[in-house]
């Protein structure tokens, strides 16, 4: 199964009712006193909702309604403005629930900003891309995969709905064998750089059906047989965007910390740091930022830490996330 993003309580709250704990209670208090009166109290909210887990989080957005009679997402969004504001409207928010915000501001507005969008939507359990799914419709009321198709057009259309199906195959090992990998690899071939022209339903029909292990056991079966990898064989298949998606759905099955520790520094390269970009990384991948942190350190030579201080220096808001190893560790996010 592809990596699970989302918490457990998440999961487990599609099933009923979250549990509640003192100090969720205690935060919506502090929320609450924070925004009542004149003026907000800025470094309150960030401490109460910087220093939260993402579970802590879905956990006291349901919470503050039931306590206040208001959605935490509407007083962000009254008391708080700019990029500030996106913030904490988006920490305001289960993570679900942020996604599907994530998803409305990269497709509203003039152009699809496409990135925002495939990192959301590609790479994704079969369980989360419902959840998610699911999460946009109550939220604005209309199917995820009628906006993305209406979004998007071409080649990238095609594998992002693909991803929406959520027909990630649940691996058995007496099915996912050496012998059919081999198979699904010729099929690859044929269906890229053995053909003349490219079947693109076939090569995203293919990494998307596979699940993560079996995945790999067609990766090595194309090179064995062909000497490059799946990677390879999609760039030189694909272009722009579509070959940047494609990868990174590959790349999140085969290697997932590694590629999340790729996508943040990608927010942070060239003119300037992707603030948005950067931000909803961040925030999405929390409950596997301990992993992708090790894997940024390997891969790049430096920490996490160390690159938000180098990109990220002038920048006023800091949330210390929690789930790194290291609490005294800041994460910039906005400014």
């Amino acid at each position: 199964m592809s990596i699970n993003l989302y918490p457990d309580t998440v999961h487990s709250a599609q099933l009923g009712e979250p549990s509640y704990y003192p100090e969720i209670d205690d935060a919506c208090d502090e929320i609450y006193k924070a925004t009542k009166g004149f003026g907000t109290d800025e470094k309150a909210i960030i401490a109460t909702l910087g220093s939260k887990d993402c579970k802590e989080r879905f956990l006291i957005a349901f919470r503050y309604k039931e306590k206040y009679g208001k959605e935490l997402y509407d007083l962000m969004k009254k008391e708080n403005s700019g990029d500030f504001g996106i913030l904490t409207q988006l920490l305001a928010l289960p993570i679900p629930e942020a996604e599907a915000k994530i998803i409305r501001i990269a497709t509203k507005g003039f152009g699809t900003k496409e990135k925002l969008l495939y990192s959301v939507i590609c790479g994704r359990s079969n369980e989360e891309i419902e959840i998610l799914k699911k999460a946009y419709f109550q939220r604005y009321n209309k199917d995820l995969s009628i906006l993305v198709s209406s979004e998007l057009s071409g080649d990238i259309k095609k594998l992002a709905m693909c991803c929406l199906q959520g027909i990630e195959e649940k691996y058995d090992p007496t099915y996912h064998t050496e012998s059919k990998a081999r198979e699904d690899a010729e099929k690859f071939y044929k269906a890229g750089q053995g053909k003349w022209g490219t079947d693109e339903a076939t090569l995203f029909e293919i990494i998307c059906k596979a699940p993560p292990k079996y995945l790999k056991l067609i990766n090595d079966a194309y090179v064995n047989k062909y000497e490059v990898n799946l990677e390879y064989a999609l760039k030189k298949e694909l272009s722009g965007k579509a070959e940047s998606a494609a990868i990174f759905h590959l790349n999140m099955k085969l290697s997932p910390y590694k590629t999340m520790a790729e996508h943040i520094k990608s927010t942070c390269a060239m003119m300037g740091t992707d603030e948005l970009g950067l931000s909803c990384a961040i925030l999405r991948y929390q409950s596997v930022l301990p992993q992708v942190m090790m894997e940024h350190t390997a891969q790049f030579g430096k920490t996490l830490q160390e690159r938000f201080r180098d990109e990220l220096l002038t920048r006023r808001l800091h949330v210390s996330f929690r789930g790194t190893e290291r609490e005294e560790d800041d994460v910039a996010v906005y400014k």
